[in-house]
């Protein structure tokens, strides 16, 4: 049946505001680990990220050694650069990766391909990006000691879910009705981006992320 757990944590979390106890859940922890855990597997030289939130994920990276620059449309969160992904203040290829979590969502969808046309502009090499996906999931979970230790994530058939109010200041979510993975993984390619794998987490299924690849439009002959 589907993930009825997993879709109450998602009801919770768009639901929160920034900054409480509960916005900062044990579920969100682990999409803050698949964030440093996608930069620290490519080793980049410079990194920017967009929509830096409370500032774990580029607190924690610093302290690794990464350099990182955060930018932000809101000031109170005292980011390195006040501004919007619609208009980056940098000049092409700044950066050797360029990061955006469960932000673009925040935006109009018809202002999104602008976004990623910035996002991919910055980008020198690489990018990941998370945005929320309300697509039904069922998780299987086994773990018999010493005997059998296994665990999968899938989405089962189902039909596009109707706009019943987004929370969290959501403009939109992949899954809702108008909004197919399709649709959505057709706009990050037609802004120049190779997607080399999309996933969603197991213990916190509402993020879904995009590893994406600059090499295929810059490669030169």
């Amino acid at each position: 049946m589907p993930d009825s757990n997993a879709e109450n944590e998602l009801r919770a979390e768009v639901r929160t505001p920034m900054g409480s106890r509960q916005y900062d859940s044990k579920n969100r922890f682990v999409s803050y680990w698949h964030q440093i855990d996608e930069i620290l597997e490519r080793a980049p030289g410079t990194v920017l990220e967009i929509g830096s939130g409370n500032g774990f994920t580029a607190g924690y990276l610093r302290r690794r050694g990464i350099d990182i620059s955060t930018l932000d449309v809101n000031e109170s969160l005292k980011p390195d650069y006040v501004g919007s992904v619609l208009d980056l203040p940098f000049p092409d290829r700044s950066f050797d990766m360029v990061v955006c979590f469960e932000a673009l969502e925040h935006l109009p969808y018809e202002s999104v391909s602008a976004a990623l046309a910035n996002i991919r502009r910055v980008a020198a090499r690489y990018s990941v990006i998370s945005l929320p996906d309300r697509s039904r999931t069922i998780r299987i979970h086994v773990d018999i000691p010493r005997l059998l230790r296994f665990r999968t994530l899938f989405a089962p058939p189902q039909f596009a879910r109707p706009h019943s109010g987004y929370g969290g200041g959501h403009c939109w979510e992949i899954g809702r009705v108008g909004f197919p993975l399709k649709r959505v993984t057709r706009d990050i390619e037609a802004a120049g981006f190779t997607i080399e794998s999309t996933f969603r987490i197991f213990e916190n299924p509402l993020h879904r992320f995009f590893r994406l690849s600059c090499a295929a439009v810059d490669a030169t002959p």
